[in-house]
């Protein structure tokens, strides 16, 4: 049972995880000849000073 984790930072709306798990599951199945229905994705959404990039924490973007 393939699985997989996608972190993110921030959040991001129902529809967006929507789309991406599905991408995500075609192109599993169709790449390792999975079933769809074997698939796990898993989502964890982080706040953005839970994250650093070169020793610095990721700043949330401006307006969100």
């Amino acid at each position: 049972m393939p699985y997989v984790n996608i972190r993110v930072a921030g959040t991001l709306s129902k529809e967006q995880k929507a789309k991406i798990c599905q991408g995500v599951t075609n192109v599993i199945a169709e790449t390792a000849n999975k079933p769809q229905d074997s698939i796990l994705i898993f989502i964890d959404e982080l706040p953005h000073e839970n994250i650093a990039r070169g020793g610095e924490l990721l700043q949330k973007p401006a307006g969100k």
